[in-house]
């Protein structure tokens, strides 16, 4: 259908009351399995890559990838940056063609924060049609390059989310509530879903002005997914399950073929077990038929 940034199908996500799901990616095989995915329920997709995937797989060739691919499907999709700490690298991206651009500088302070952001925001809207993510708050757990933990994760401050909203101009903000990368260590975390309603109604009362992102989604129950899109959620990330889905599907594909030396028939595997989850996930985040 078309190559969007998050945007303009998150903004929708918000009105609708659903999450677009945002799956992070580190092989084209990965990527062709979530947009199959994605095809098959008729939902928007953000697909997203981290700064180590974009760089060994060179962006130039992801956005290429991502292009085709996405000219050529009946839905929306956007192409996403993830947890980038560089500035600079936060521009080249958007110049190289990603739609949406994530600069993570929440470990800095209030103001380093709000300055770095700004500088991201200003950038992408006067040369590429990328939209931006900030952060305020720290998730706890590893993504990629970023390491936070449970002594340093931080809850955002309502009041001061809406400060870093209006002085960065951001397009979409991710709150740390509580949620963490990686894999729980408890099936009922302890995440601030007060916190996620007070700080969407601060932002977004009248209208939605600028959409909600939930990070660490792997491991949450269907419970506090639902308590999440509640309170505002309309970007949902999940990273882990998809790394462990390539890896245990490419295990137990060899395990079970040890004598079978072809390689076009693992990816198939690990295609057919990424589809799955990622389909399960939509149907999770209410997407279904929303593209």
């Amino acid at each position: 259908m078309s190559i969007v940034n998050a945007l303009e199908i998150t903004r929708e996500a918000a009105k609708g009351g659903y999450a677009v799901g945002a799956f992070n990616i580190t092989s084209i095989n990965q990527m062709q399995g979530v947009i199959e995915a994605a095809i098959e329920k008729k939902a928007p997709l953000i697909i997203q890559a981290s700064v180590t995937p974009s760089k060994f797989l060179t962006p130039e060739v992801l956005v290429a990838v991502y292009r085709t691919l996405a000219s050529q499907a009946p839905i929306p999709i956007c192409l996403h940056l993830d947890h980038c700490t560089e500035v600079d690298y936060c521009k080249h991206l958007a110049d190289v063609g990603y739609t949406n651009i994530m600069i993570d500088a929440s470990k800095q302070g209030f103001e380093e924060n709000i300055r770095q952001t700004k500088e991201v925001v200003d950038y992408c809207h006067a040369n590429s049609e990328a939209s931006v993510e900030g952060e305020l708050g720290t998730v706890s757990g590893v993504e990629d390059q970023i390491r936070v933990s449970e002594d340093e994760a931080a809850l955002c401050n309502p009041e001061e989310a809406v400060m870093f909203v209006e002085r960065t101009g951001v397009d979409i903000f991710a709150p740390g509530i509580g949620t963490a990368h990686g894999v729980y260590k408890t099936k009922k975390p302890k995440v601030d879903f007060e916190r996620m309603a007070r700080i969407n109604q601060m932002l977004n009362a009248d209208r939605v002005n600028t959409p909600l992102v939930v990070h660490g989604g792997t491991g949450l129950s269907d419970e506090y997914v639902r308590r999440l899109l509640e309170a505002g959620g309309a970007k949902f990330n999940v990273s882990t399950e998809l790394k462990y889905t390539l890896i245990d599907s490419t295990y137990k594909y060899i395990s079970e073929k040890r004598d079978e030396y072809n390689p076009g028939k693992v990816d198939v595997a690990v295609r057919d077990a990424i589809r799955t989850v990622v389909a399960r996930w939509i149907d999770t985040l209410g997407s279904t038929g929303k593209a």
